[in-house]
């Protein structure tokens, strides 16, 4: 039933965040383009190379057939010491993806994590996120907090206390499907309770605890399997998550993201293409 209805109803493009080919982003470019994807989020620091010729970026972009979709920024909100080097630097990447005509940004929440951040902690977060926020905002670029495992904005608590400190005419929100189910976070139920301020969002799969070998028979590591797989190889559900996405109205950027590759990054990305082709109705391009 979920597969019926959503393909009837989910309209958003899709993005293939090129992490997977690591710092090659030409290689990256030229094989997420080979296998459909029109829409493509890189490393920062690989795109910033090109700040002082965005064009020279934007015709590499386009020599694929491929947009930017955005780009990570973020920081150590949680440090006053350090707040605007933080807020410089998101409004400098944010100025770039201004000249590009990229209107989103993911703010990243600042790592290691000791332990759960305290509310003095969060309320300093709240403070540079908004102005953080704001300065992108002026460039015509949305922030979009994203929490993330090991780092100050991890658990649902601290992601309720964002949420709630800063302002939403500025500050927009990124869940990231493995990312929130690894912290014990209720996607669905989260989508659902900030649906409004959802702008971007990352689609990515959580590992088994006991992986089926032969679906994972081209893991080539010599250790343990990496805590996020591709699509269709974990253990998120996605389709009632779709559907949550669907009812919030929610019709911009769905960005597949797998960190570390089971076989090769052209396999696994077309892996993620198949199953978001497939199982979840949307098309690439």
């Amino acid at each position: 039933m979920y597969r019926e209805e959503l393909t009837l109803a989910l309209t958003n493009p899709v993005s293939c965040h090129l992490i997977t080919w690591g710092d090659d982003l030409s290689t990256g470019m030229r094989e997420a383009a080979e296998l459909g994807y029109r829409a493509c989020e890189t490393f920062t620091h690989l795109a910033l190379q090109y700040e002082d010729r965005p064009n020279e970026f934007a015709d590499m972009l386009a020599s694929h057939g491929l947009v930017l979709s955005a780009l990570y920024g973020g920081g150590r909100f949680s440090d006053p010491s350090r707040a605007d080097h933080v807020v410089e630097y998101n409004t400098r990447v944010a100025r770039f993806l201004a000249t590009l005509g990229v209107d989103r940004i993911v703010f990243g929440p600042g790592g290691p994590r000791s332990g759960p951040s305290s509310s003095q902690d969060l309320k300093q977060m709240a403070r540079t996120i908004d102005e953080a926020a704001r300065r992108t905002a002026d460039l015509g670029v949305l922030a979009c907090v994203h929490p993330h495992l090991g780092t100050e904005i991890q658990d649902r608590g601290e992601l309720d206390a964002i949420m709630e400190l800063t302002d939403e005419r500025y500050v927009h929100f990124c869940p990231d499907t493995a990312h929130l189910t690894a912290a014990h976070v209720d996607v669905v139920e989260v989508i659902r309770t900030y649906g409004s301020r959802i702008q971007y969002m990352h689609l990515k799969d959580l590992t088994p605890e006991e992986p089926d070998p032969a679906a994972f028979a081209n893991f080539s590591g010599t250790e343990a399997l990496p805590i996020f797989c591709e699509l269709g190889l974990g253990t998120i559900e996605f389709e009632p998550i779709m559907a949550a996405v669907r009812e919030t109205g929610y019709t911009g950027w769905l960005t597949v993201e797998i960190d570390w590759s089971t076989s090769t990054p052209y396999q696994s990305l077309t892996q993620c293409r198949d199953f978001v082709q497939d199982r979840l109705g949307l098309p690439i391009s």
